[in-house]
């Protein structure tokens, strides 16, 4: 033995294992979305589940990979815990098909010439001539990919016979037969052996794959391998659930301590039934015999696939001893959390209260958002990181919200038999993106402002105070808007659209002055990127509360649903007088605040009572309804607004 050897060996083990890794890739690259895919579609039959974990991992060539995937799935809820059992199993299993490809090293082809070509020294260059042609060629969409997998095949036999070159020169050394003869008589230290090197290499197929290159001395015995096998798959499970617990939440990091409640226990039971077997004498023929890659890739899979059907019964157990040992995520509850229970799918056989259990979440969505537009504008101002994060956690809440009331108006539709109803679903379904999208926009201008203090800039007084104004005028809209969802108010909504050209105007002209002072030196250069990204959130803010007022507009009047844009061509083209003297009062109001101080505007109070009272809207078209329809047919804006305001006695 020599240095030559050693660096040969080392040589050939890089190759197999950077051969498998390319491969590997390749296939998922190629095929992550229809795996990801195919496994969302596992239903709670664990033998399908089971079935798939096994094709999966065959395919990609890495149980790590399916596992992590599963984990990934699950933490998504597109998988429950129960449903990947299944899944991790058989991802134990389909990691055998990487041994059983390595035992064609012991293909004798004789005078056979189409054995031959299944020797891997015939495989490796066909492989790697087949890869490069499709690599360099481009023939089709995918060439690259597969080109990739096959150079990956041809690099991990290449290596392996290397490594079988040089492990047959190594054998001559004694070395080897003083190794393994050690790990014979001492099963607990094959077992730590083989985790240790499983867990290194963070691949069970890989090291069974370096167990098999061995083999070719002719020194390995069965009683030297067997607790080797099972060591790797201990090593290999800890990798696993070490990559599912990384920045996880408890149902993933579930998924790993599964896999390793099963291999402890597939590890427990072939050392048993081995130890039982070989004192029986049953092993005796094959105990000291030296075993060759067929025997490795055999043992390997009779192991796993043994060991999965006999404790499949148990899955229920694992799942139930992982729920032991990783707790629940602890679970912060919701500051709204009465009214995301107000949607009980229960009212679905009750419209009107369904109606209005949406139609308060909405107005609480609505009012959130609002106030944390209203913290964004005081971030510009001074920035407060206490504030930013209530902005973030408020902004949370308003997402779980939107979910949860998506759902439920979906659950909602289904049971709606009036037109009407149909209608006020409509207009919520409309408005519930542009509320949340209002909370989008706070949380943009929340982040400007941070980036304004950790770039050490700020606006100058003049632009602060041109900013106020703007503000002014944009908590004017969402006080328009609120007013225009709360009471269903058609006059409030036509009050928009005035006040959101103005603000485009404002915007164009800030954005003017904002020049003129940097050519001066006035303003920071260094803020001008914050200052342009604030006037496109600003004016967006403008545009969601457009939309809001449009929604309502054709809830009130069905008839201008298709003809939406004819109704902004008939504003703006200055023939309608009442939008031309909102607009003019509007202009008036916020132009001249541009030549004095101007006040901060005035904070809400949070929740619904908050808004401005208003006239009640012209009653919906009366409907001819029996006793229980006319039950069923309660605007919900109207009871929502009787049980705010009782009726004045008279």
């Amino acid at each position: 033995m020599n240095i030559f050897h050693v660096i040969s060996l080392l040589g050939g083990l890089a190759m197999f294992l950077y051969g498998m890794r390319l491969m590997g890739d390749s296939l998922k690259e190629n095929s992550s979305g229809a795996l990801k895919t195919a496994m969302g579609k596992v239903t709670d039959n664990p033998v399908k589940a089971f079935i798939l974990g096994v094709l999966v991992t065959a395919l990609i060539q890495s149980s790590t990979a399916t596992i992590v995937i599963t984990a990934g799935l699950v933490g998504a809820g597109i998988l429950t815990l129960h449903q990947s059992l299944g899944i991790i199993i058989g991802a134990n299993v389909g990691t055998t098909v990487t041994g059983q490809i390595i035992r064609l090293l012991d293909v004798d082809a004789g005078s056979s010439d189409i054995l031959r070509f299944f020797q891997p020294s015939t495989l490796a260059p066909i492989a790697l001539i087949i890869g490069i042609v499709l690599i360099m060629g481009s023939f089709f969409k995918n060439a690259k990919s597969v080109g990739n997998i096959a150079i990956g095949f041809g690099i991990l036999f290449s290596g392996l016979l290397n490594m079988t070159g040089a492990v047959n020169d190594l054998a001559q050394s004694g070395l080897i037969e003083k190794l393994f003869s050690g790990l014979g008589e001492s099963p607990v230290l094959g077992y730590v052996t083989g985790a240790g090197v499983a867990f290194m290499l963070q691949s069970s197929s890989a090291t069974i794959g370096i167990l098999q290159a061995f083999s070719a001395t002719g020194l390995l015995t069965f009683k030297a391998i067997y607790a080797v096998i099972v060591g790797i798959y201990l090593g290999d499970c800890v990798t696993t659930a070490i990559v599912c617990s990384i920045g996880a939440k408890a149902e993933p990091k579930r998924v790993g301590i599964v896999n390793i409640l099963f291999n402890l226990s597939e590890t427990v039971l072939v050392l048993v039934v081995v130890t039982v077997i070989h004192k029986l004498g049953l092993l005796n023929s094959l105990w000291e015999k030296p075993v060759n890659s067929s025997i490795i890739a055999n043992t390997n899979t009779i192991f796993n696939l043994g060991c999965a059907l006999s404790l499949f019964p148990m899955l229920t157990t694992y799942e139930k001893l992982s729920r032991k040992l990783v707790k629940d995520d602890p679970v912060k509850e919701s500051k709204f959390k009465q009214q995301i229970e107000a949607l009980n799918p229960v009212f679905f056989n009750t419209p009107a209260l369904a109606l209005q259990s949406c139609y308060k979440v909405l107005l609480t969505i609505l009012a959130a958002s609002r106030e944390n537009i209203e913290r964004s504008f005081r971030l510009l101002e001074k920035y407060d990181p206490e504030l930013h994060m209530e902005i973030q956690a408020d902004e949370d809440e308003i997402d779980r919200m939107t979910d949860q009331v998506s759902k439920y108006m979906v659950g909602c539709l289904s049971q709606l038999k009036l037109p009407y109803h149909v209608a006020i679903l409509d207009q919520y379904y409309k408005v519930t993106s542009e509320f949340e999208r209002l909370g989008d926009h706070a949380v943009n201008i929340a982040e400007h402002a941070a980036a304004l203090k950790r770039n050490n800039t700020a606006f100058s007084p003049a632009a602060l105070s041109e900013l106020a104004v703007l503000e002014n005028a944009l908590l004017h809209i969402l006080d328009e808007t609120e007013q225009t969802f709360r009471k269903r108010d058609v006059d409030a909504a036509e009050r928009i659209e005035p006040l959101v050209q103005v603000v485009g105007e404002l915007i164009a002209l800030l954005k003017r002055n904002h020049l003129k002072r940097m050519s001066t030196g006035e303003c920071n250069v260094y803020a001008d990127a914050t200052f342009s990204d604030l006037m496109v959130e600003f004016h967006r803010i403008g545009d969601v509360c457009s939309n809001v007022g449009v929604a309502t507009m054709v809830r009130v009047h069905p008839e201008l649903a298709d003809h939406e844009h004819l109704y902004y061509e008939r504003l703006h083209s200055g023939s309608d007088e009442a939008f031309n003297a909102a607009y003019d009062r509007a202009r008036q109001r916020y132009f001249s605040l541009l030549q004095k101080p101007v006040p901060k505007p005035e904070v809400k109070a949070e929740g619904p009572q908050a808004a401005p009272k208003a006239e009640e809207p012209a009653p919906e078209p009366a409907l001819e309804l029996g006793p229980e329809e006319r039950m069923s047919a309660i605007d919900p804006e109207q009871d929502a607004q009787e049980q705010a305001e009782p009726t004045a006695q008279p």
